[in-house]
């Protein structure tokens, strides 16, 4: 299993921005999903997650701006980035701890970049 990201990009603050995450594979039951990113210099933080057992968490700076959803009839997750700011500026990673043939997989995917600039 393997997980594709993508949607990342420059915007202008006070934009949005679009993050998609597909689990590609043998899933036979997404467990636990969730966005972190790392911004430039420091280190990987979690932004928004789907918790196993169910509830999302936001982490204060994405509380309010940005929403996390899920399509498990596609095994995919996004996260929607509205009034973004200079420092949301980082590489975006999805993770997803997945459920195939009996096993259980924590997987991340490769990441995309979000700036934030103007």
């Amino acid at each position: 299993v393997q997980l594709q990201a993508s949607g990342g990009g420059l915007v202008e603050p006070g934009g949005s921005l679009r993050l998609s995450c597909t689990a590609a594979g043998n899933v036979d039951n997404i467990l636990v999903m969730g966005w972190y990113r790392q911004p430039p210099k420091k280190g990987r933080e979690l932004v928004a997650g789907y918790k196993r057992g169910g509830g999302i968490i936001y982490s204060s700076s994405a509380k309010g701006r940005f929403t996390i959803s899920r399509d498990d009839a596609k095994n995919s997750m996004y996260l929607q980035m509205d009034s973004l700011k200079p420092e949301d500026t980082a590489v975006y990673v999805c993770n997803m701890e997945v459920e195939s043939d009996q096993t259980e997989y924590d997987i991340w995917g490769q990441g995309t970049l979000v700036t934030v600039s103007s």
